[in-house]
């Protein structure tokens, strides 16, 4: 152990400096060092905190989100590197796939939809990414009384969506092996809707639970939060399409 940190010069006098976190011991790389410890416990790590933040958004959502906001943050893998892996994922997928939203729906529907709508379903990772601010803007209304600040509630939300995307991402990889149209629109459009709305009601019924509301009050809040972005959405829609049949 050197007396002072190799890497700020602090005085070290436990196995990490106490300035810059760095470990006080320290090795000369080697071909063996690196396979056997460096590779091997990098790899392990990372897919451990990936597998073990994963678990937690399928099977605690809310729960695990409260804590890691509160600040128990060491198990959890970073929401963002996460975010930008599956995008990534994504668009490496992408030049396989069958077709996006739009080729899915009837010729008729699509000669109807606006350009906002044919951006809509052609990027729909996209969108998911962009409502984040959207949505955190309705927790902050609704789950006023929480008292987390905006940033807070972006958080909260960006880990939200780490399963939809998911999702979206396991369905297109199902696009590259399975063409049925009527059984992809079903996945897009219904299934996935759905899943999403409950998914959501579930995730902020648990997140905010540990806030003090009754458990109607916080039902209620939580089916408001996806429902004011469906009539946000819904409204939207429609002053497009009367836009739309102006012009």
């Amino acid at each position: 152990m050197s007396p002072d940190c190799l890497n700020c010069a602090a005085p070290v006098t436990h196995n990490y400096c106490p300035n810059c976190g760095q470990k006080s011991t320290t090795h000369r790389y080697s071909i063996k060092h690196f396979l056997a410890h460096d590779f091997v416990h990098g790899v392990w790590h990372i897919d451990k905190g990936i597998l073990f933040t994963l678990k937690a958004l399928f099977t605690r959502p809310g729960h695990s989100v409260r804590e890691f906001i509160q600040g128990k943050r060491v198990p959890y893998f970073s929401f963002v590197t996460l975010i930008l892996l599956i995008l990534t994922a994504s668009s490496l997928i992408a030049p396989y796939t069958h077709g996006s939203m739009s080729d899915l729906m009837p010729q008729g529907s699509k000669a109807m939809m606006s350009e906002i709508e044919k951006f809509i379903s052609d990027h729909p990772k996209l969108i998911l990414i962009i409502t984040i601010p959207i949505y955190s803007f309705f927790t902050f209304i609704w789950f006023r009384k929480a008292k987390l600040n905006y940033s807070e509630h972006l958080v909260l939300n960006s880990n939200r969506i780490i399963v939809e995307l998911i999702i979206g991402l396991l369905i297109s990889v199902v696009t590259i092996f399975y063409t049925n149209s009527k059984v992809l629109v079903l996945l897009y459009f219904g299934a996935v809707t759905l899943f999403s709305f409950l998914y959501s009601i579930w995730f902020y019924y648990q997140f905010f639970s540990g806030f003090n509301y009754s458990k109607k009050g916080l039902l209620l809040r939580s089916i408001l939060v996806p429902a004011s972005y469906y009539l946000v959405s819904f409204l939207i829609g429609v002053i497009s399409a009367i836009i739309n049949l102006k012009h």
